[in-house]
């Protein structure tokens, strides 16, 4: 399990995320501390005034509002009973136990997972400390917690934050996820995981799953100040929504960081070079077009991209090695590999595939002239036959014989 805890100053907030998750369809509230009616009967206002009354009772304290989070294993199935169980224990564990609190249940993740709301102003006005309340407080309840409930353990919160993650590496779609969530385990996954030297190299992957880095045009002043932004796309590539900043994003993926990650992906990708240039030569003596080629580099495990521009020519083309986590530019591979070679190469395959055929249609058509001729002389060799044949040849001694005896006669007189 991991424990993840923020403060805030804004009760109403906190409460209008959960809430709209709710009305979203992708969480529900199963439970409730310090409060009359049962959850099921609460208003969104008789939710908010019982946390803001306690807040209210001390005016010098900004910092009145705990929104946290218990994430558990992706393998791990709990009910509602258990969670709400869980949730009991680990608020008394860290001091929490009689302070009003909101359960919601979220299904937003590939894993299961909780959120609570309360505050940290108790009924006196005294504040409940957050000061290392992670750390001092939160780590040890965690661990007694996943002990007592038989929950699976982190060793560490990087490390489940890490499988949390990976769980969630799958393409984006946009209105159906917390975008920011979805788009942030995406990018740290595909700057963890690929190797790559450039930021075409960068947005070839990174649309594989919906998703593109933008510099802006080259006269904005985001170009300039060398900012960047990601944008979620649709199912044709198409930006939608607002753009999240770089600096917005967890682990904060800016340019500044890209550009490690390029001089990193230029020395690791060199190994896998040869393996995917023996691959693409395999797909090519097997294509003669180009969406063919495409499928031939698929069936080998690589996803080849030709770039176009505005008029639709091709000017470029981008291998991602999916096997090896490795992407390169054709040009980058060899000259023989650029776009233009590439193209070349395929349409001489097509070429080499009609002379073939045609030449097999040559040879269709002699065999149809040879056959006539055949038939033909068959023909001919059968009229040759009943003339020549025995019977025929007796006739015609008879006939010759007739004539010869009339011919006596006409002598004789």
């Amino acid at each position: 399990m991991v424990a993840k805890i923020k403060s805030g100053k804004s009760l109403i907030g906190a409460l209008h995320y959960n809430e709209n998750k709710v009305k979203a369809g992708k969480a529900k509230l199963i439970a409730t501390n310090g409060y009359v009616k049962s959850h099921e009967k609460l208003s969104f206002y008789d939710k908010l005034f019982r946390l803001k009354d306690l807040a209210g009772r001390n005016f010098r304290t900004k910092t009145n509002t705990v929104h946290l989070s218990l994430n558990f294993d992706v393998s791990e199935q709990i009910d509602d009973d258990k969670l709400t169980a869980i949730a009991d224990v680990y608020m008394k564990k860290i001091g929490f136990e009689w302070q009003p609190y909101l359960i919601y249940k979220h299904f937003d993740a590939g894993h299961p997972h909780i959120h609570i709301i309360t505050t940290n102003i108790e009924a006196d006005g005294s504040r409940i400390s957050l000061h290392n309340i992670g750390r001092l407080v939160s780590e040890p309840a965690r661990k007694e917690i996943e002990l007592e409930f038989g929950l699976i353990q982190a060793d560490s919160k990087k490390d489940l934050n890490k499988q949390i993650e990976r769980a969630l590496v799958k393409p984006l779609v946009y209105g159906s996820t917390d975008t920011k969530r979805a788009m942030t385990n995406i990018v740290n996954e595909v700057i963890q995981q690929y190797k790559f030297t450039s930021l075409p190299e960068f947005n070839a992957i990174l649309k594989l799953y919906n998703i593109e880095a933008d510099r802006g045009t080259k006269e904005s002043v985001m170009f300039d100040k060398a900012g960047l932004r990601y944008w979620a796309l649709d199912n044709h590539g198409i930006r939608v929504g607002v753009p999240i900043k770089a600096s917005a994003i967890y682990r904060k993926p800016t340019l500044k960081l890209l550009e490690d990650q390029f001089r990193l992906g230029e020395y690791l990708r060199k190994p896998f070079k040869d393996k995917v240039k023996s691959r693409i030569d395999s797909a090519i003596s097997k294509a003669s077009t180009k969406d063919k080629f495409i499928d031939e580099l698929k069936r080998r495990g690589i996803k080849g991209m030709f770039r176009e521009n505005a008029e639709g020519r091709i000017y470029g083309v981008t291998y991602v090695d999916l096997e090896n986590k490795v992407v390169f530019n054709g040009s980058d591979l060899g000259k023989n590999y650029s776009a233009g070679s590439t193209i070349n190469m395929i349409q001489n395959n097509d070429e080499a595939t009609s002379q073939y055929y045609g030449s097999i249609g040559d040879q269709e058509k002699d065999l149809q002239i040879e056959n006539s001729l055949d038939s033909n002389s068959k023909f001919s060799r059968s009229i040759l036959d009943e003339l020549l044949s025995p019977t025929d040849l007796s006739g015609s001694e008879n006939l010759f014989e007739r004539r010869k005896k009339k011919k006596r006669r006409k002598l004789n007189l």
